[in-house]
């Protein structure tokens, strides 16, 4: 069925690249320029260079599954520079997004390049303590919020793991790290501190938060897909486990079809620019589970995973305890 939608095609993506970047581009430097002389009301663009900046991600998220080029080393270099303007070191962040992908709905590699999830079982097993940090870690404030900041901001800087043991993740989060502080300077010193403050960082963090919720919807709903090593499947995993999440078509565009998130694990190598003709050409692929927008802000406070009845709930539905 995904076969004929894997090849990409290098027009397409060049266009893609060039009709999201150049505007992208405009904008900040529009923004910055009308900051540095006092016109705050040029914030009013920020939403919108924000959603061209989560376009461009899913430009480097296509690269990290070898799908926006047909080249991997043009994937590669395109990766890379857009990671510095997202703020996610590519190669590190490409080993983790593989990860999720290779055990997305399996119980036994939970925590790895997705969000962290309970079991029921596993919450009511914990003390009090640990209970309260884990309800701190999935309010939505926290998910959301102050999630967001410090994933991109905190997280993304600084390697972990030994350095001989995990020398490319080293050499991708401090190389990133190293064109990110010269690009900041530059437009510190170009449009001044005040500027880049009230321009950029906005910029990114809404980009940053648009990111995360898209990422934890599409996985994070009712009947999602979980089971143990044993019974897991890879099929059964992308197309229950993943949404397709019915958005509006100016929303399709700015995410670059992800959307069509069952479609994605099932065949990660298909371009953003293929997968609605896919859906479109295979009824197989329309009965996946559908979330509109609307009704997915509901998933916000699914929490845990009852094993019992197959989906996720909310702390509230959990009985009372005696």
């Amino acid at each position: 069925m995904v076969a004929p939608y894997i090849a990409p095609d290098a027009r397409r993506a060049v266009w893609q690249l060039l009709t999201t970047g150049l505007p992208f581009f405009a904008i900040m430097a529009a923004l910055l320029a009308a900051l540095s002389r006092g016109f705050l009301a040029a914030l009013v663009v920020t939403p919108l260079d924000a959603a061209l900046l989560v376009r461009l991600f899913m430009f480097q998220h296509d690269c990290g599954h070898g799908a926006f080029f047909a080249a991997r080393r043009a994937n590669d270099m395109l990766g890379r520079a857009l990671g510095v303007l997202t703020l996610t070191p590519y190669a590190f962040w490409r080993g983790s997004h593989a990860a999720h992908h290779a055990g997305m709905g399996n119980l036994d590699r939970r925590g790895i390049g997705d969000v962290t999830t309970l079991m029921v079982a596993e919450y009511l097993a914990l003390s009090q303590l640990r209970q309260f940090g884990y309800r701190l870690y999935r309010h939505p404030l926290i998910l959301f919020g102050l999630g967001p900041a410090w994933l991109f901001l905190i997280r993304h800087r600084i390697p972990t793991g030994h350095p001989r043991q995990h020398w490319r993740d080293w050499i991708s989060i401090i190389g990133t790290d190293a064109v990110i502080a010269a690009m900041l300077v530059a437009l510190v010193l170009i449009v001044g501190p005040a500027a880049v403050l009230l321009g950029w960082l906005p910029v990114m963090l809404l980009a940053a938060t648009i990111g995360v919720w898209l990422f934890y919807v599409q996985h994070q709903f009712a009947e999602t897909y979980w089971e143990p090593r044993q019974s897991w499947n890879f099929h059964a995993a992308a197309l229950n486990g993943a949404s397709f999440y019915d958005l509006p078509r100016v929303l399709h565009w700015v995410t670059g079809n992800i959307g069509f998130h069952h479609i994605h694990h099932l065949a990660s190598r298909i371009p953003n620019y293929r997968l609605h003709e896919c859906y479109a050409a295979n009824p197989a692929l329309q009965a996946a589970p559908r979330l509109t927008l609307g009704a997915s802000f509901a998933c916000a406070r699914l929490a845990l995973w009852d094993a019992e009845h197959g989906r996720l709930v909310r702390f509230r539905d959990l009985p009372a305890s005696d």
